[in-house]
């Protein structure tokens, strides 16, 4: 398969050399590699071709075109022609040798698939504690592995507020587990929402989906948006074999007070999405865990190191649930 790869960055020269040395050592190479740089300065342009990186084409992008989804849609109108497949990764990301071959090896085992996600690898510890075992309240226990539970699903269990859907699907009242609540198994999974830093898609599903410019700069939840309007379409997978770590590069990221009113305002429009007409008891649920999340990032002004961080975040999220009252979300495509 020919296939594209699009690297969208912003003020991170560093990493994204880290990405592409990487990528030097993949069993299958790209055939084009695209960097869309929305950078205030020249020193991710000096760093990506300062080396003779093979395929890859660098783009300034202008002004009126900077912002992760834009940039992502900036890439899409480069791809070559004669490419199947386009990948996306974010830039602070580091590929096992084998990543693009184990993605490309699902689109052969499931020809039908729209889209194939990697595996994080750095960001949980597993353990492999077979069939019979039963979880603990504070354990995440699926297909024989499990892994702790943070405070904030420990509380939901508890208020029979978890979610009723298998790890990479959304509920009916959203707030679901994310793809990274899959183990490490080493096999293919079937998913809705994929993590837009680490996946790839048929070029054919550009020609009616694009990113959507509501998910303005940072653009959180932009790929779950993505993700289940081509889930309505076809069928995406996960391959856990297809492996690498994401690095969480701090510079490049809003402050916590606009991180809490996205996290509440973009999610409530990715759950418009998935459920545009909710019943009663979707809404209820929807609002009673946007209101238990926010109380429990409060809570961390006390108990964790970084309380400005923890309070602003906090206020972040109560200002945009109190803003849906008066001022919902609404796609602007």
């Amino acid at each position: 398969m020919k296939f594209s790869l699009i690297i969208c960055t912003y003020m991170r020269p560093n990493s994204i050399l880290d990405l592409l040395n990487s990528i030097l050592s993949q069993t299958s190479y790209p055939d084009q590699i695209l960097i869309i740089d929305g950078s205030t300065n020249d020193l991710t342009k000096v760093a990506v071709l300062k080396d003779d990186f093979r395929n890859l084409t660098y783009y300034a992008v202008p002004p009126q075109e900077k912002g992760l989804t834009k940039q992502r849609n900036f890439g899409i109108s480069k791809v070559s022609q004669s490419s199947e497949i386009v990948c996306f990764l974010d830039d602070d990301t580091v590929l096992k040798s084998d990543y693009f071959e184990q993605v490309f090896q699902t689109y052969k085992i499931h020809p039908e698939a729209l889209g194939v996600g990697g595996y994080i690898t750095n960001e949980t510890q597993w353990a492999n504690v077979g069939k019979c075992y039963q979880p603990k309240i504070n354990e995440f226990y699926f297909d024989d592995w499990k892994r702790a539970d943070g405070s904030r699903f420990v509380l939901r269990k508890k208020l029979g507020l978890d979610s009723n859907c298998p790890p990479g699907y959304s509920s009916l009242f959203s707030h679901g587990r994310s793809v990274g609540f899959l183990p490490p198994t080493g096999k293919i999974y079937e998913v809705e929402q994929l993590m837009g830093g680490v996946s790839s898609f048929r070029k054919k599903v550009f020609d009616s989906i694009q990113f959507s410019t509501y998910f303005e700069g940072y653009g959180l939840y932009e790929d779950a948006d993505f993700s289940l309007r081509i889930a309505k379409k076809g069928k995406l997978f996960l391959n856990t074999a297809a492996q690498l770590a994401h690095n969480h590069e701090p510079s490049g990221r809003p402050n916590q007070y606009q991180y809490g009113k996205m996290v509440v305002r973009n999610g409530w429009y990715v759950w418009r999405v998935k459920n545009p007409n909710p019943f009663i008891r979707d809404k209820f649920k929807w609002h009673t865990i946007t209101i238990l999340l926010t109380v429990i990032r409060f809570s961390n002004t006390f108990t964790t190191p970084n309380k400005k961080a923890a309070f602003t975040e906090a206020l972040g999220r109560f200002v945009g649930w109190w803003s849906l009252f008066f001022n919902k979300p609404s796609s602007n495509e």
